[in-house]
């Protein structure tokens, strides 16, 4: 039986229904509803969900070099749509794809390009911080889908207001207060209710949509008693981590949110300075892989 979630606080409830109303969530693409329908039958039709993906030259492409990506480490090239399902399933390739149409939802420019490759970075990271970890209840491929839909609600929020990226740069800086208080000094919402809601509606695991919700909150990664479930909070501390080994080996993502989260995130992972220490350098070789 399916355990109940947990009443959300009345605050939550009503940034909720302001994200609704005033915030333009792109729609769940089609082809994500029919890939979910095959996932469900008894036996599922991979040709049909390959000539589904094959009708959209660029989510072909998307799906092969997403099977191809380091992270997979397959020992053989992927060369078409067919290979890619074979190799990473359904469950995988359905989140490739949902993750590479909403990189399409977006217009191109290099605001927009730095945010994805960082996106891609964390989550090949996460993923395989939790194959090293070996982090209990926790799933290499929700790891990595974590770390590509972690911060999906900054893409919307940068398209639906002109100051958004002042008010990045103010919560990038802040070593001290929540990320998520400087945006709704200014809006109606901030990204990660933005993003848990994006998640929720394009089929994301629970985990992972829950986890988007809360990566920001300080208070729910320290605690047990805030029914936050513990594998979406070492989903948290997973790309956190990630985040700090991209800013350590590469100087890139500049936050300041290891200030904040770092000592809870450790506290997850069973993580001690040490190991941290020792994850740089191979940290730094997948990351050169990354194109």
């Amino acid at each position: 039986m399916t355990p109940p979630r947990t009443p959300p606080h009345p605050a939550v409830d009503a940034l909720l229904e302001r994200s609704i109303r005033d915030i333009d969530i792109p729609p769940r693409p089609l082809i994500l509803d029919r890939i979910r329908r095959e996932m469900h039958r008894d036996e599922p039709d991979m040709g049909t969900v390959g000539r589904l993906i094959g009708r959209d030259v660029s989510l072909a492409a998307g799906l092969i070099k997403t099977a191809n990506s380091p992270y997979f480490g397959f020992s053989l090239r992927v060369r078409s749509v067919s290979e890619a399902l074979l190799m990473l399933g359904l469950d995988a390739a359905s989140r490739a794809v949902a993750a590479i149409s909403l990189h399409k939802a977006f217009p191109a420019g290099a605001h927009y390009e730095r945010f994805w490759h960082s996106s891609a970075e964390i989550a090949a990271l996460s993923g395989w911080l939790a194959q090293q970890l070996a982090v209990p209840g926790v799933r290499a491929d929700d790891a990595y889908t974590f770390g590509l839909f972690r911060d999906c609600g900054i893409v919307i929020l940068l398209r639906r207001f002109p100051g958004y990226r002042d008010i990045l740069q103010r919560a990038n800086d802040d070593g001290a207060r929540p990320f998520t208080a400087h945006e709704l000094d200014a809006l109606p919402t901030h990204h990660a209710v933005v993003g848990s809601l994006l998640a929720q509606n394009w089929w994301l695991p629970e985990p992972v949509s829950q986890a988007i919700r809360h990566h920001h909150d300080a208070d729910m990664l320290a605690r047990f008693d805030t029914g936050l479930a513990l594998p979406a909070r070492r989903l948290v501390a997973l790309a956190q981590s990630a985040e700090w080994l991209v800013q350590t080996a590469t100087g890139g993502s500049r936050t300041r949110e290891w200030d904040k989260l770092g000592p809870a995130c450790q506290r997850l992972l069973d993580l001690d300075e040490p190991t941290l220490a020792a994850l740089v350098a191979p940290a730094a070789q997948l990351l050169g892989n990354i194109d």
